[in-house]
């Protein structure tokens, strides 16, 4: 194999694919990615037998072939020859990098070695903006759990929901929805969120097409192709928390809120939670911890409903208030000890539900 390219472009596809190797595997051969060339084309795979990366890259082209090299180890090596055009050879035993003057002598690894990928199925792709496919998941996905433990909880549930696609995680703690309009699926799958969180990193976020299988779900763009073994569990019924409606309404500006938790925060811990009274004068913050102190702070708010005073974890709340896409954020509650709901002022494509802390 004997190819030329650009420095950054090589690099980029390199520590692209190199994302999806487990750093952890006790097979040597996934410290690999595999680098194949044929047509024109440089394709990059890595993979843990979990999550599978391909990127792709137009080279010039002196002779096809492929090879397996260090991810970690080529996508640096690249990333440090000077700039503009490298050289990249391999036998069976080596790969060269050139650029500019210096070199890099690599050993390579076996090619016969590394797990044999299937392509995988596009049968009933649908196609997405992947910038607002990318957004979507980063607001459902503060919801999702980091507890392999559960690992239903751990995942994100892409569902057909009229005309929509729905996209749903929670950690029993704080459940996001969030409805992608003009998108038609069908069932549902639940896909880890790790690996969703690696979309854009790895595939880019332009056109994309998403295939939902029974056993592997792949996102694709011209820059690449992620593919991921699904969830095979049963997502918790959410329908049922979601409520019918609220008899108390209150909007602020999202980043007065933001900023007034923030400093809460300075005062509060991961178990002493934020208060916010709610009156028709606006909203009321307070935290109260023994041995340090207290902070208060009231906002201009709008607020329809009974006066009530509700709790919520401070980093469960600003999460929420954060993937709200709106200049107001809008909070229903009902009463201090049922779930309050958080969404846009403008619409509810995203609804965050929070479970209160007792006071």
């Amino acid at each position: 194999m004997r190819i030329r390219a650009e420095r950054d472009d090589l690099a980029d596809v390199l520590a692209r694919a190199g994302r999806a190797v487990g750093t952890r595997s006790p097979l040597p051969i996934l410290q690999g990615v595999l680098c194949q060339v044929a047509g024109g084309k440089l394709t990059v795979t890595g993979t843990d037998n979990e999550i599978t990366v391909r990127t792709f890259l137009d080279v010039e082209v002196t002779e096809e072939g492929s090879t397996v090299i260090p991810a970690k180890l080529a996508a640096d090596a690249v990333r440090k020859l000077p700039s503009g055009a490298v050289s990249f050879s391999s036998t069976d035993t080596e790969v060269e990098i050139t650029g500019n003057g210096p070199r890099f002598n690599l050993r390579a690894m076996s090619v016969d070695d590394y797990p044999k990928i299937a392509q995988p199925a596009t049968d009933g792709a649908v196609e997405v903006d992947g910038a607002a496919l990318t957004r979507a998941l980063a607001q459902v996905g503060v919801a999702a759990s980091g507890d392999d433990a559960r690992p239903t909880l751990t995942g994100v549930l892409f569902e057909a929901d009229e005309g929509s696609l729905r996209l749903v995680a929670t950690d029993s703690y704080r459940l996001a929805v969030k409805d992608v309009p003009g998108v038609t699926a069908e069932g549902a799958t639940l896909v880890p969120y790790r690996a969703l969180r690696e979309l854009s990193r790895t595939v880019g976020s332009g056109a994309m097409k998403v295939a939902l299988g029974d056993r592997e779900a792949s996102f694709v763009t011209d820059e690449g192709r992620l593919t991921v073994r699904v969830i095979d569990a049963t997502f918790p019924n959410y329908r049922q928390l979601l409520p019918e409606g609220h008899s108390n309404r209150l909007t602020v500006a999202k980043d007065a809120l933001l900023e007034a938790v923030g400093r809460a925060a300075l005062v509060a811990e991961d178990h002493i939670p934020v208060r916010l009274a709610m009156h028709s004068g606006g909203v009321e913050l307070s935290v109260i911890r023994q041995e340090v102190g207290e902070a208060t702070e009231l906002l201009e708010a709008e607020y329809t409903g009974e006066d009530m005073t509700i709790a919520f974890n401070t980093r469960y709340l600003t999460d929420g208030v954060t993937a709200v896409d709106d200049e107001k954020v809008v909070i229903e509650t009902s009463d201090p000890l049922k779930p309050g709901l958080l969404h846009d002022a403008s619409s509810q494509d995203f609804r965050y539900l929070l479970m209160p802390v007792r006071l």
